[in-house]
């Protein structure tokens, strides 16, 4: 039954996608469809978290691009401690999809422990010591302590996370799993998927190939932490020139300086479930402004409050949905990496 369960899963993905309708395989065209077909072939599937974002193709290859040269790509720490930080991140920032689909790619890879206590988010549990100090760190975000080593794909890896977490809790539902599944069948169908998604992170990802899809961008300070490995500096250099361009085209100049000024003042803490802070945050932009406003800043810092009125109020394309939304969350994982590199910032 779980077999089943999840091929049919894999097949039907994109009809799990809210808001915005992907371009399906067989209409995929020029970048579209060279995205797709490197999805596919690395990833094991068609991944809805890269599928959503394409009604805006460049930003599709840029976030592909972070995903594949910090996650499958070849490096120093193998895929396994890569899905650690992977699921570490999304315990955190309380995106269930992503703590289910790599808690399961971790349990298909190893035969410990760990990857049942991250399904269930309690890394206490976790009884290997460097294991659990790197899920914490990668729940914490780094708060507290320094970042561990080998920084660059540590760091990517969070960060990508980070972004991801925040676009999958607007568009996705809180499992890969049909909704149909039984709660009794839920554990065997995570297993499956486990093992579904063990081959292509077992296969060996030569670093780099992604990086055609995007024009080159100069490395700015803020990539400090991808310090001695250009491959992934450069993924990300190009990723963070495409996605700031895709908010100078589709969210207002005064709506990105409001979350640029929010997350400066931000610690990283979650808000809790009231949403008054971001009525008062956007009542200094002009009105037409304020939808997009509230939409934007939900996004960056409590993406799991995105509900379909704040969608609905925002009234954009789907190009434009996908441009504000990857612009955030961006924004916000961006602000996370300085806290880690800020000393004793707590979380």
């Amino acid at each position: 039954m779980s077999g089943l369960l999840i091929r049919t899963a894999l097949r039907t993905a994109l009809n799990q996608i809210q808001y915005v309708i992907p371009v399906r395989p067989r209409r995929a065209r020029d970048l579209v469809a060279e995205v797709y077909g490197q999805v596919e072939r690395e990833f094991g599937m068609l991944a809805p978290p890269i599928a959503l974002h394409s009604p805006a193709p460049d930003v599709m290859a840029a976030v592909w691009a972070m995903l594949r040269e910090s996650l499958l790509a070849r490096g120093a720490i193998d895929r396994a401690t890569r899905e650690i930080v992977a699921a570490g991140v999304s315990v955190g920032n309380e995106c269930p999809y992503c703590v289910e689909v790599h808690s399961a790619t971790l349990g298909g890879l190893t035969d410990g422990p760990e990857a049942a206590a991250l399904a269930v988010s309690r890394l206490n549990e976790i009884e290997d010591d460097d294991v659990r100090a790197l899920a914490e760190w990668s729940r914490d975000s780094g708060a507290g302590g320094p970042v561990p080593t080998p920084t660059a794909e540590v760091m990517g890896v969070a960060i990508t996370f980070h972004y991801l977490n925040r676009v999958v809790n607007v568009f996705l539902p809180g499992s890969p799993l049909p909704p149909n599944v039984p709660e009794s069948a839920r554990g065997r169908a995570g297993k499956f998927l486990g093992r579904v998604m063990k081959s292509s992170a077992s296969a060996d990802h030569e670093p780099g190939r992604a990086l055609d899809l995007l024009a080159r961008a100069p490395i700015g300070p803020d990539l400090w932490w991808a310090d001695g490995n250009p491959t992934i500096a450069d993924a990300f250099a190009r990723a963070y020139a495409v996605i700031d361009e895709a908010g100078r085209r589709s969210v207002p100049p005064s709506v990105r300086d409001l979350v640029a000024a929010e997350l400066a003042a931000w610690d990283g803490k979650p808000k809790g479930i009231s949403r008054v802070w971001v009525r008062d945050a956007v009542s200094v932009l002009p009105e037409p402004d304020r939808a997009a406003g509230v939409l934007a800043l939900l996004t960056a810092i409590a993406a799991y409050q995105v509900e379909p009125s704040v969608v609905d109020e925002a009234a954009l394309s789907d190009a434009e949905l996908v441009d504000l939304t990857s612009w955030a969350s961006l924004a916000a994982a961006r602000r996370v990496a300085e806290l880690a590199k800020t000393p004793g910032h707590t979380r």
